[in-house]
């Protein structure tokens, strides 16, 4: 019976970072209408520059609790600034063109991320996996659990309540769903719609690298990470439906059981089992479960 329960926490955690991921993608989308291919390199970005604040700086830099919260808020942070020199650089021009040019500039900021990080930190893992071990284990039963892992679930639930009060209880959240559904609309009410592109890309940015800030702690740092984590925030999006943060959040965690339950059961085709899912999902419901 314990091993459920850890399978259970196991697919929470996941979830938990791919929401994340997701739920960036999805205000870049909500907002923009880009399909932003880089998505999964910032966070990927998130997840090197944490681990090298810490194999840098040292952990002893990080007292207590600021140990798991500050060197990911640092990474969140520096993919944020360089998602604010890409926007109006690289993404801006391409508004009014047509979606294959927008999606063939993001795939080549990915590709250009790629060769970046190769670059900056080389071809090996950056490990830091000290800090996971800091915290301890629980006992469930029998098994143990690592407590990082309750650390980052915990905080997976917190920035997504986080997100839905930003959303839809403050009045740039309503600003931010306003342009989504109508930007000329938005525009004739006074509203800045450039610069909201740009503050949208980068909090969507920023959320993305914080998901690999809190990650990399308990994995590693790996060049081609982005990219799988990129294929995985697009089932999530097919499944939970583009542009929304309900069907992120749900779809977040569908992904996140079948995964775990095809990683411990059927191994060799767990991914194939998620695809198959995401095509009975635009078959019978073509928008998602929670798309317009």
């Amino acid at each position: 019976m314990f091993i459920y329960i850890i399978f259970a926490l196991n697919a929470l955690l996941f979830a938990s970072v791919l929401f994340l991921l997701t739920a960036g993608l999805n205000i870049i989308y909500g907002v923009m209408r880009i399909i932003n291919l880089a998505h999964g390199n910032l966070y990927a970005l998130g997840a090197y520059v944490t681990a090298w604040v810490l194999l840098t700086v040292g952990y002893q830099a990080f007292p207590g609790p600021l140990l798991y919260i500050v060197p990911p808020i640092i990474g969140a942070m520096v993919v944020g600034l360089g998602a604010l020199i890409m926007e109006p650089t690289l993404l801006r021009p391409m508004y009014k063109r047509i979606e294959e040019f927008q999606l063939l500039i993001t795939f080549g900021v990915l590709l250009i991320l790629e060769d970046l990080f190769l670059l900056l930190f080389g071809p090996y893992p950056l490990s830091v996996r000290e800090p996971y071990t800091f915290l301890g284990v629980s006992q469930i039963g029998d098994l143990s659990y690592p407590n990082y892992n309750f650390l980052v679930i915990a905080l997976g639930f917190i920035i997504a309540f986080a997100l839905w009060f930003f959303l839809y209880k403050t009045k740039f959240g309503i600003i931010l769903r306003a342009t989504s559904l109508d930007r000329e609309m938005a525009a004739a009410m006074g509203v800045n719609v450039k610069s909201l592109f740009t503050v949208s890309f980068v909090i969507g940015a920023m959320i993305a690298g914080l998901a690999g800030g809190f990650i990399v702690t308990k994995d590693t740092a790996v060049l081609g990470m982005g990219i799988e984590a990129l294929v995985l925030a697009f089932v999530v999006m097919v499944i939970g439906g583009l542009g929304s943060m309900k069907g992120a959040f749900v779809g977040a965690l569908i992904v996140g059981a079948v995964r775990q339950i095809g990683t411990a059961y059927f191994p060799e085709i767990e991914l194939a089992i998620l695809w198959l899912i995401a095509a009975i999902v635009l078959t019978i419901k073509p928008q998602g479960l929670f798309g317009r």
